[in-house]
Order: structure tokens, then C-alpha cells, then sequence
């Protein structure tokens, strides 16, 4: 079922959103050459401390989990697509570094990611990053009153393929409100015109993961979360929290 927010419920999800941002910004700031994966989940933490907010990513133990999450941010490095747990992995010249960090207030959640390069870029990151980043903003400006899912699928799935990059099977962005996960799933790839019509009030994560490969499997990492890539090659994620309304697209985890 899907749930429609009223404008209220909307802004206090903007709430929310505004600590994912400030948390995703602390965490951002914190990355550097010698810097732990444990050091970026604690300036994360520290955000939701000082907001009084919690995370929805602690302890948190979905279907295909064998373990509850042990964090408060994701953090997947170059090889690693989504899920990566913080480890005492000291970051290195070049790392391809997606953070992945939700919070919950008053009962509502927002839910966002971004993905950098620390020290010295190598082009072709650079040019991942960016497709990643292009591709999400393609799937906000498609999330407008008389469109449907499809279309932000299609959005996002012509950037990602047209850089000739993979798009992981099976995951992509879903319904965000007073839990994380909710109806309906919205994939990163589809065909315009299919799929629920879009209505005032849904509010969607929105999140492409691109493989730099080119192909599309991914398998699980030993620690049961981390999704890496098949081929080996590197990965970005990027996402928003973004309200369907009247007016367009709100992104409600924008710093």
C-alpha cells in the first residue's frame, strides 16, 4: 500500500532530511587519506546525537540479512556498490567512497547518498560520479504529477546506459516515510509510461548505482551485507528523498 503524505507530514520529513544532509556532509568532510571507514560512521553518528534523531540503519535487519546492520552509515568503497559496513579500513590516494545515511525524527524518515574520490582523482571516477549524480537529477525531474514510475526509471536508466555503465540488478529506489523501506520499489530502469501514476503526496528515495564495468550482476561480500560488483570495477551511488507534489519535485534531503 501506498501511503500519501499530507504537506504537513511532508515538511516534517524535510525534518528529517535536513539532518541526512548535515550527516552525509560531517561524514564527506571527515573522508581523507588515513581516515577510518569507523571514523566517518562516528561523524555521522554524532550528527544524529546532536538533532536528537535516530537512525533507521541501526540495527537494522531486512529478509536477506543474516546480521542486524551495525552502523549508522553505509560506507562502500570502489568496488563495493551499497550496504559496505565500516570497518577499521584506513581510506587510501584515489578510493571511490559511496555514504549512505538515513535519519528518523518525530516518527519520519530520510533517507540519501552521495559518492566522492579521496586525494587524487583518477578521470574516469570523475566521469562515474558525475553519471551517477546526472542520472538521479534525470530521475527527480521526471518525478512530476502525470508521469508514472516508469518514467523516472526511464530517466535514469537512458543516462546510466548511455555512459556505458551498469545498473545492479534487482535493487533500486522505494517509498520513504515513517519507515525506510515502503511501497511502491521504483527501479532504475523502465519504460516511459508504465508503472503506478505519480500523486501529490508519494515520496520516494531515488538511488542509481552504477557499475563502471558496464555489466549489471553484483555478489555479497563474506561480512553478509556489502553488494560488490561481479567484474571488479569500481561503483557510485547517489540519492534523494524527494516528495511528489503540485508545484514538482521536492527534494527533501538537500543540504
Amino acid at each position: 500500500m501506498v501511503e500519501l503524505k499530507t504537506a504537513r507530514s511532508i515538511d516534517a520529513m524535510r525534518e528529517a532530511g535536513r539532518i541526512v544532509a548535515q550527516g552525509l556532509t560531517a561524514a564527506r568532510e571527515a573522508a581523507g587519506v588515513g581516515v577510518s571507514l569507523l571514523d566517518l560512521d562516528e561523524a555521522a553518528h554524532a550528527v544524529l546525537r546532536e538533532a536528537g534523531a535516530s537512525s533507521p540503519f541501526l540495527g537494522y535487519r531486512p529478509h536477506f540479512a543474516s546480521t542486524p546492520f551495525p552502523a549508522v552509515l553505509c560506507v562502500s568503497v570502489n568496488d563495493a556498490i551499497v550496504h559496505g559496513i565500516p570497518t577499521s579500513y584506513r581510506l587510501r590516494d584515489g578510493d571511490l567512497v559511496s555514504i549512505d545515511f538515513g535519519a528518523k525524527l518525530e516518527g519520519w524518515v530520510g533517507d540519501s547518498a552521495m559518492s566522492f574520490i579521496v586525494g587524487t582523482p583518477r578521470p574516469e571516477d570523475v566521469r562515474l560520479v558525475e553519471t551517477a549524480e546526472q542520472s538521479l537529477a534525470a530521475g527527480i525531474e521526471a518525478a512530476v504529477v502525470g508521469n508514472r514510475i516508469g518514467d523516472i526509471s526511464h530517466a535514469i536508466g537512458t543516462v546510466c546506459r548511455k555512459g556505458g555503465f551498469g545498473i545492479m540488478e534487482d535493487y533500486g529506489g522505494h517509498g520513504v516515510g515513517r519507515s525506510m523501506h515502503e511501497d511502491p520499489a521504483v527501479p532504475n530502469e523502465g519504460r516511459p509510461g508504465r508503472g503506478m501514476p505519480l500523486r501529490p503526496g508519494m515520496v520516494f528515495a531515488i538511488e542509481p548505482m552504477l557499475i563502471a564495468g558496464g555489466s549489471d550482476g553484483y555478489h555479497t561480500a563474506p561480512d553478509g551485507w556489502t553488494l560488490c560488483t561481479n567484474d571488479g570495477s569500481r561503483a557510485a551511488h547517489a540519492e534523494h528523498t524527494v516528495a511528489i507534489t503540485e508545484e514538482g519535485p521536492r527534494v527533501l534531503t538537500a543540504l
